[in-house]
């Protein structure tokens, strides 16, 4: 668990969603409901513009719903959510402060800045690799470190629930495997809840304990489906094991209706 030992169930309660679109208005979510248990590793995958990211921006409170109610330890969701960390694509590193700096950036802004504060940001720069690495800008980084600096800068403040969305589309395939077997690696040291958006259904099975395949908009469930597969699991071996194939082809085929129609996972 994480040194809080903070984490709690989330949960989605008949969510739609609306947007205006031009002159039109567009529903994106209808009628959509899940709840995440406390320490579930949850992936959701499905067609571009269903709404993938949009549930991560209801539970960060910087979307409302247009209807239904987004909660996080049994509260409603209605401003925005100190309780979650929120990892994107794009590394959003700030150049001119450095890899300590940067992650120390969530505690100054909170206040903390006493030794227990300083020991968080020393724990953290250990558990995700940047040891000796603390004084060196964002330029001075490879693209794996930058992303371990902000993994490293969003779990310091301890959140409850973890959002990623997308967080190594952008990588090449080596650094990509590489990163998510220190992902999980850190999920199981800590226990966090985490919602991870991807639309690599390698990288859901690899990483989740359940994957949530949402159909093309109006957006709902089309499948949650457990992956038993057991852990740790050895993301550069895993893709031979004739079960990880089948879980592949199985959350394809739940795709697959979507994905024929010219919609982009």
């Amino acid at each position: 668990m994480s040194a809080a030992g903070l984490t709690e169930e989330v949960e989605f309660v008949s969510i739609a969603k609306r947007f205006r679109r031009d002159d039109e208005m567009m529903t994106a979510i209808a009628g959509l409901d899940l709840v995440v248990e406390p320490g579930e590793f949850v992936c959701v995958v499905g067609p571009s513009g269903c709404g993938k990211s949009t549930l991560l921006n209801m539970l960060s409170g910087l979307m409302r719903p247009s209807r239904g109610e987004v909660r996080m330890g049994g509260r409603p969701i209605e401003t925005p959510n100190t309780r979650v960390g929120y990892m994107t694509q794009k590394d959003s590193l700030m150049p001119w402060r450095t890899t300590l700096r940067n992650i120390t950036l969530p505690l100054e802004i909170s206040g903390q800045d006493g030794p227990e504060a300083r020991k968080r940001v020393s724990d953290m720069i250990d558990m995700v690799g940047l040891g000796g690495f603390e004084n060196s800008y964002p330029s001075q980084l490879s693209g794996g470190m930058r992303k371990r600096a902000v993994l490293a800068r969003t779990l310091v403040h301890d959140p409850h629930v973890l959002l990623a969305d997308e967080p190594f589309g952008a990588l090449d395939a080596q650094l990509r495997t590489i990163l998510q077997g220190e992902l999980q690696r850190i999920w199981m040291e800590t226990g966090k809840t985490i919602l991870f958006v991807t639309h690599d259904i390698t990288e859901a099975v690899m990483l989740a304990d359940r994957v949530i395949v949402m159909s093309a908009r109006p957006s709902t469930i089309k499948l949650d489906r457990r992956i038993d597969l057991p852990r740790p699991r050895d993301v550069q071996r895993i893709t031979a094991d004739p079960a990880f194939t089948r879980l592949v082809d199985e959350l394809w085929t739940a795709l697959g209706d979507d994905v024929n129609h010219g919609q982009e996972v």
